[in-house]
């Protein structure tokens, strides 16, 4: 029989929650012994029961007017047993902290709820975000790590999952969706993650064939969930490259919850280092905060805020790139004249109130409000010298340009404004009946973009200036008079006023059952996009997309851990701005929504090793993309063609082993391999620009036996090299030469001075919790990796020459952190 969703069943349910029994309730959040809320405990009462959810957060019923004992169990933790005896309708607030069976060495544990690991969905630890060293400390540089997640510019928060772009990603946090920057071309102008870590509770991850529930793009979702204080607390983190302080409460009724994040970035430590001698004047600041208020046990609001100021000034000096060959080698050499100023300020506001309408319905609503005031202005003269090297030993002009090959000049201008205003409201609900749980949602987003987009290049070679390679023309001189206008090389002009209405929602269904002994579980559901392109000196366009999708789990009644998923469907990006503005910066607003057929093969494995526990985790996947549309890549900056004229397809296999490789301690190596390529205007194909064939990726956390305070931390990764990518208005089937192999190994070392068990009852370090202090070593190797090239022309031979821009090179940290 089916049930429909009407506004007198609604009715209905509201009227049932004024009739449940006189009974009282218990909730609370449980939480370690380092105020970490520990999810899946089971909360009992006889034969009811429940379950902390991912925040440590649980409520129960009980009888009132009698004793009535609860016992708190936990397979890590010591069991904890209480006994209440509460008034009719009385709230109790009740949040014991568990203690672990085992001493362990450290914290760092990632693990996740049962449905999690049948959703395929990756549950990574906050301490282990914190602790593993990374240049751009934060989630995203974390997720590198992991199979099919590339990230190769360690300055920038984009990463590329499975053959997607930077733009293919959704970040959820508190189920709020956040936004990257518009304009931002290169890592080093980014500075913060939205995320912030010392806020995070959880993180979870998929990589593809999510749920209908997780929005409308291509390739993967993060889903992060800040976390509700349950008592004061404070944080320091500080370093050479900047700082981050936390606090947070709870009010005496335990009502009142709010935690606030203040952090500070500085870039130049990496930036200094670099082959490009610069003066450089970075700013990176945000403060963020979540408060949350439990008005009764059915209904709670939060607020989530954000305000982020990122200054970036940058003047460069020289720069001497040496590339080519041991018996060929040639260099770049550069002197700049000018400088860079680039600035994005971004508001953000979000309310959430999560209504417990029944015990198996709630309903939730979200208002969010998003602004960015985005300027890059920037004058920049080249003066360039292209040549050969001195290689003789002992020569005092060893390393320098001996004899030039070509001589020439480049003046880059911009002064790009945007400014974008996106508002969202949003319903969802969540039903259980019987096994089976419904969930659905509604969305409406007005998006409203004024940008002015004014960007030249002029190229001067000897002194002749070099006309856009786009135009056709004839130059017979000196035969002829040549009495064509001078022109850039690139000039593009553009003011854009753009308002987007989408409407968007889902319906899902999801059920636990068995077929015979074997545990079966099963998720099916469909999502609807639709949006309309208006705005000055447009022509009004609507487009609608549907995407069904399904998921299902098998778990066999094997002696062996092991189950197996097979997911996918259909997953449509419809178009944002960026997508819908052309090279020319024209805003086509009849650009489709990419589609994509996406289906994923999963097994997971768990089995004990060395007596240890390890998890094996498997996802094979394929890609069938129609509508593409076509992109450059200019370090982190895409820009679209707007076309929809190609199609294309990924296909790989993602393997990652995690366990304790160390007693105690939680590490993974992760294996995987890629490929993807497109077909422009049916042309054939080549590779896309994120088609990084093979990745090899160790994080090893470990500790030294005899002083088990002293611990390191190892991110090693290897990829092999991207495409290196075509000028804007170049034929991308002209240049299908590859970057070479990106190499990384990061090293950091700390040592405990304070922790849980070694608390301090008097002296200096009385007031902390925990408190260490390290050091960590970036790229120890020193290797030169790149993400992009520049192209330079040689007037003489008309040779054009793929020019590498490497990544940072070895840097030295120290780092201190702090609980109170």
């Amino acid at each position: 029989m089916k049930t429909k969703f009407t506004p007198l069943l609604f009715l209905a349910l509201l009227l049932s929650t004024f009739a449940v029994a006189q009974k009282a309730i218990v909730r609370g959040i449980i939480t370690d012994e380092n105020s970490f809320p520990i999810p899946g405990v089971n909360v009992t009462n006889g034969n009811e029961g429940t379950m902390t959810n991912l925040e440590g957060y649980y409520q129960i019923k009980i009888a009132p007017n009698e004793e009535v004992t609860l016992k708190f169990s936990h397979i890590s933790s010591k069991n904890v047993t209480a006994t209440f005896n509460l008034e009719p309708y009385q709230d109790y607030k009740f949040s014991p902290i568990m203690k672990p069976n085992i001493e362990q060495i450290t914290t760092v544990v990632i693990s996740g709820k049962e449905n999690k690991r049948v959703e395929g969905i990756t549950t990574l630890s906050p301490e282990t975000i914190k602790n593993i060293p990374t240049a751009n400390s934060g989630v995203e540089s974390l997720l590198a790590s992991l199979p099919g997640v590339n990230n190769n510019n360690e300055l920038s928060t984009s990463y590329a999952v499975r053959g997607g772009n930077y733009d293919e990603n959704l970040v959820y946090v508190n189920e709020v969706e956040v936004y990257r920057p518009f304009l931002v071309r290169s890592g080093q102008q980014e500075g913060l993650s939205f995320v912030n870590s010392d806020m995070t509770s959880n993180v979870d991850f998929s990589a593809g064939g999510f749920q209908a529930k997780y929005g409308d793009k291509l390739s993967s979702v993060l889903d992060i969930t800040y976390r509700r204080p349950t008592e004061f607390g404070a944080s320091v983190d500080a370093s050479f490259l900047g700082a981050s302080v936390a606090a947070e409460g709870v009010s005496k009724d335990e009502k009142f919850t709010g935690i606030v994040g203040l952090r500070y970035r500085d870039n130049s430590l990496f930036v200094n280092a670099r082959e490009v001698e610069t003066n450089f004047r970075p700013t990176f600041a945000d403060a963020q905060t979540y408060l949350s208020y439990q008005f009764s046990n059915r209904f709670e609001l939060g607020f989530l805020g954000n305000l982020a100021v990122n200054r970036y000034s940058f003047q460069p000096l020289t720069r001497q790139t040496n590339f080519g060959t041991l018996a060929d080698p040639v260099a770049l050499l550069v002197f700049y004249e000018g400088q860079e100023e680039t600035r994005y300020d971004t508001y953000f506001g979000a309310l959430k109130g999560t209504y417990l309408v029944s015990d198996n319905f709630t309903t939730k609503f979200i208002a969010s409000i998003y602004q960015a005031q985005e300027q890059e202005y920037f004058d920049i003269l080249a003066r360039y010298r292209l040549g050969e090297v001195d290689t003789s030993l002992g020569s005092e002009t060893i390393g320098d340009v001996t004899f030039s090959e070509g001589i020439g000049s480049q003046l880059t201008h911009a002064r790009n404004d945007l400014d974008a205003l996106i508002v969202n409201l949003e319903h969802k609900g969540n039903a259980s009946i019987a096994e089976n749980e419904i969930e659905y949602g509604i969305k409406y987003t007005h998006e409203d973009i004024r940008d002015r987009l004014q960007e030249y290049e002029i190229i001067d070679s000897a002194g002749f200036s070099i006309r856009p390679p786009i135009i056709d023309f004839g130059n017979n001189q000196p035969y002829s008079p040549f009495d064509a206008p001078l022109e850039p090389f690139t000039n593009i002009r553009a003011q854009n006023d753009v308002q987007i209405d989408r409407i968007s929602g889902y319906a899902q269904w999801s059920r636990r059952t068995n077929i015979g002994t074997n545990e079966l579980w099963l998720n099916a559901g469909v999502r609807a996009h639709s949006w309309t392109v208006s705005g000055q000196g447009i022509t009004s366009n609507t487009q609608t997309v549907f995407s069904p999708r399904a998921q299902a789990t098998i778990k066999p009644e094997w002696e062996m851990d092991m189950l197996f998923r097979l997911s996918g469907g259909v997953y449509h990006q419809p178009p944002f701005y960026r997508e819908l503005r052309d090279s020319s910066g024209t805003v086509r607003p009849e650009v489709k929504a990419q589609k994509s057929i996406h289906i994923v093969l999963g097994n997971d494995y768990s089995f004990d090793l060395w007596d240890r526990p390890f998890t094996l985790i498997t996802e094979a996947y394929y890609k069938r993309l129609t509508d593409v549309n076509p992109y450059t890549l200019e370090n982190v900056r895409i820009r679209y063609r707007a076309r929809n004229n190609a199609i294309a397809y990924a296909y790989g296999l993602d393997l990652r082993l995690a366990g304790e490789f160390v007693p105690g301690t939680e590490s993974w190596i992760s294996l995987g391999y890629l490929k993807t390529e497109e077909n422009i205007d049916d042309r054939g194909y080549i590779f896309r620009p994120t088609d990084q064939r093979l990745k090899v990726a160790i994080l090893l956390q470990d500790y030294v036996k005899i002083i088990p305070n002293l611990k390191g931390y190892l991110n090693l990764q290897y990829n092999t090299g991207l495409p290196g990518g075509s000028p804007s208005y170049a034929d991308p089937y002209d240049y299908q030469q590859r970057l070479r192999d990106y190499r990384r190994a990061d090293l950091g070392v700390q040592y405990v001075l304070v922790d849980k068990d070694n608390l301090r009852e008097k002296g200096l370090l009385t007031p902390f919790k925990e408190l260490t202090i390290g050091a960590e070593i970036f790229n120890i190797f020193d290797a030169q990796n790149s993400i992009t090239n520049t192209f330079v022309r040689d007037v003489y031979t008309k040779t054009q020459y793929a020019i590498p821009n490497f990544l940072t090179p070895r840097v030295f940290n120290v780092r201190l952190t702090a609980k109170f």
